[in-house]
């Protein structure tokens, strides 16, 4: 399924079936991203004008911001969201059982995770060196009456426990990603060990998941109005003023994003798998600007497994189970954004962290980035976790929630773009990806 020298439906080979369809379907989507741009652009447009004008109250508040924009933007978000727990499960079940070797499965999984958790803390590295030598915490004027109350981050014990789940059908109702990734993955096994009746219930399973993903086109359809309802209510609200007290941290943090992913993952793809950076970023545009506009992997997540398995070429045996896997625990981002408060907040304090704290500080991160992954409010939870590691004042938070809005948009679409770029290489490791796809 999907390898380089491998057929498709009905026995021609997959590079084939691109043809005039393909190229209508490259069209449509660079019609996508195109729309999805003007789209943040005109929210960015709107927005603004209402901030400066001031919308402390009547029309422009309630009507405008608080009902159009945020209805607006609340309903797409909700309809990309309903498709993750059906998408996941149908997927990761296909998946596996087109992998039909557990062998097989556990060297995916493996090199799978070893990526995820080495690219998180060469981020957390990255953004640690650079915060020390810029210092953005550095005569910092302390107001004294911060406050921020952070949720608890589970013992890893605990969250391994939890990953298997006691009532499927719960884990789905609750959006639980990593439990449903467990029941999918043993379902897929059984649909492959109980012969000629798992090979009914694949074929279902296969329909099913082609049925969810032709919803999946329906819906990002509507992603243009969506981005304009969410662009337009933050800058509506926020405006550009709460970078300005934290403009050193900001620029930081965004800058610090920025060379991960033009630095890291590029040499990632091509030293790990030949892949061409250039295309790859070429065929990420509708993912990256999407995760951008929401501000959640889970929201993109059946953007990307999508974009992974139709114009990146990865199987959906890979793909179906790297992608959600990803975003529910490959946080490069959030990691990035963790390095960099936590010494702005020391800084801030005037609060030497040696050599030791710093890698102390690496390791939590890390390991945190599968810890916590399933607890709501998962970036500040694990920077509460970190600063208690490294003795510092959890009510540090409170200097950077002001400008937290922004990056979360930058931080979630290199966290997507880590997922893809994992995907690529394991895909290529496994020869299941389609090279004719990949470079068209």
């Amino acid at each position: 399924m999907g390898g380089p020298g491998e057929v498709g439906r009905g026995g021609a080979p997959l590079s084939c079936e691109r043809g005039k369809g393909g190229a209508l379907q490259d069209r449509a989507r660079r019609g996508l991203t195109i729309r999805i741009l003007v789209g943040m652009c005109a929210g960015l447009a709107v927005g603004l004008p209402i901030h400066w004008v001031g919308a402390q109250g009547g029309f422009l508040l309630d009507f405008v911001v608080d009902g159009l924009f945020y209805v607006g933007g609340q309903v797409f978000l909700a309809s990309l969201k309903l498709l993750v727990v059906p998408l996941v499960l149908v997927s990761v079940v296909c998946g596996t059982a087109a992998l039909d070797d557990v062998s097989r499965l556990g060297r995916v999984g493996g090199r799978t995770l070893v990526l995820y958790l080495l690219t998180t803390a060469t981020a957390i590295s990255i953004a640690l060196c650079a915060a020390v030598l810029v210092r953005p915490g550095a005569g910092f004027d302390l107001p004294t009456d911060l406050s921020f109350s952070g949720q608890q981050a589970p013992p890893l014990t605990e969250t391994l426990i939890n990953l298997f789940p006691s009532n499927p059908v719960q884990a789905m109702a609750d959006g639980n990603m990593l439990q449903i990734i467990v029941f999918a993955v043993l379902f897929g096994f059984a649909v492959t060990l109980a012969g000629a009746p798992g090979q009914r219930i694949l074929k279902a399973f296969q329909d099913l998941n082609e049925v969810i993903l032709q919803l999946v086109l329906m819906l990002v359809h509507l992603a243009p109005y969506g981005v304009f309802c969410l662009i337009g209510r933050v800058f509506a609200l926020q405006g550009f003023g709460a970078v300005l007290p934290l403009a050193k941290y900001f620029f930081l943090v965004l800058a610090v994003l920025l060379i991960h992913a033009a630095l890291v993952y590029p040499a990632l793809l091509r030293g790990l798998a030949g892949l061409s950076p250039v295309t790859f970023y070429r065929k990420m545009r509708d993912p990256i600007a999407l995760a951008f506009s929401t501000a959640s992997s889970g929201a993109t997540l059946p953007v990307t497994l999508e974009n992974a398995e139709h114009n990146l070429g990865a199987d959906n045996a890979i793909a179906s189970f790297t992608v959600p896997l990803g975003a529910t625990i490959n946080m490069d981002g959030t990691a990035i954004m963790q390095g960099v408060a936590t010494v702005f907040i020391a800084q801030a304090y005037g609060i030497q962290i040696d050599m030791t704290g710093y890698l102390m500080v690496v390791v939590t991160a890390t390991l945190a980035s599968i810890g916590t992954a399933a607890v709501p409010g998962v970036g500040l939870v694990m920077l509460a976790m970190v600063l208690r590691q490294v003795n510092l004042p959890v009510e540090g938070i409170g200097l950077i929630i002001g400008v937290d809005r922004f990056l979360d948009m930058v931080r979630t679409a290199v966290n997507v773009t880590g997922d893809s770029a994992i995907t690529c290489i394991v895909a290529r490791y496994e020869n299941q990806l389609n090279l004719d796809t990949f470079g068209s």
